[in-house]
């Protein structure tokens, strides 16, 4: 019941000028930061062990901040998913090394996790012509999974694997020239991970754009999208000339390297609320 009335409350905010949504956003983000506590301290655990040179004042006038983007990011799905395709392109802008997507080469790319994450999907999805694929991870209520699986398949050039798709298809659809869109810079468990520096702090890290890279025989492209006040830009960065190499760690710790150089340039719309050093090298106490 209540799955379907915030579905319904999306597609009616899909409807409502856009300074208007953030501002909702804006409320919501300040409620959450207020009530979801839990939360709140781990951004502060996160902080403190990525940015231990920022005063305490410094990080905790980000904490807000990082909720209110979240927040705002969470309704923009409402027009993202909802409203019309000319106000969907309206609002995002896709700029940067576009022609790294002409012809039909391999292309895996590096998509953080900026709250911006779904307009780069939907933006790409849509202006740019070819086939595009990514990962999904299923929802465990299933009327939002169908909603979100819904508005991220919006466009037909967007095709998400579920995990249990596995590794060959996903590889031969990176073959055939669909690129894909992989943001692997969360703590999925000790399984298949390795330990590598994140801001200095070892944290377990999948090496799957390496092996992504290396199977499908791909460039990476790195796609970095920004909250702007008019809605989001969508950089396409240049491919990265030393990228995948034989060694899959010094591959990852170099996309942590690069990471940390993007989430300098706006700490506030990194996605701070997930228990990144969750998992611990053995005999290392837990950090939350």
């Amino acid at each position: 019941m209540f799955s379907r009335l915030g579905i319904l409350f999306m597609r009616f905010i899909a409807l409502l000028p856009l300074p208007l949504v953030r501002a909702m956003g804006w409320v919501l983000g300040w409620v959450l930061y207020v009530l979801v506590v839990p939360r709140r301290r781990v951004v502060n655990v996160n902080l403190a062990l990525c940015f231990p040179q920022w005063t305490t004042s410094q990080r905790a006038a980000l904490v807000p901040k990082l909720f209110i983007r979240i927040a705002q990011s969470w309704l923009d799905r409402g027009w993202l998913w909802h409203a019309s395709p000319g106000v969907v392109r309206q609002r995002i802008q896709v700029v940067g090394a576009l022609d790294e997507f002409a012809g039909d080469d391999p292309i895996v790319m590096f998509a953080p996790h900026f709250v911006g994450m779904d307009a780069g999907w939907t933006a790409l999805t849509q202006q740019v012509p070819r086939r595009f694929t990514g990962i999904y991870t299923d929802q465990s209520n299933k009327i939002l999974d169908a909603w979100i699986l819904e508005g991220r398949n919006r466009f037909s050039a967007g095709r998400p694997f579920g995990r249990a798709d596995g590794v060959r298809e996903i590889v031969s659809a990176l073959r055939r020239g669909e690129p894909m869109y992989l943001l692997p810079d969360m703590n999925f468990g000790v399984e298949d991970s390795v330990f590598v520096p994140f801001y200095g702090v070892q944290a377990a890290t999948m090496p799957s754009l390496s092996r992504f890279a290396r199977l499908g025989r791909a460039k990476v492209v790195p796609v970095v999208t920004r909250m702007t006040p008019g809605g989001y830009e969508v950089r396409v960065l240049p491919a990265w000339a030393d990228f995948p190499t034989d060694d899959a760690v010094a591959d990852t710790a170099l996309m942590n390297r690069r990471l940390q150089e993007y989430i300098d340039a706006m700490p506030e719309q990194y996605y701070w609320v997930h228990k990144r050093f969750k998992s611990r090298p053995e005999g290392e106490p837990g950090v939350y």
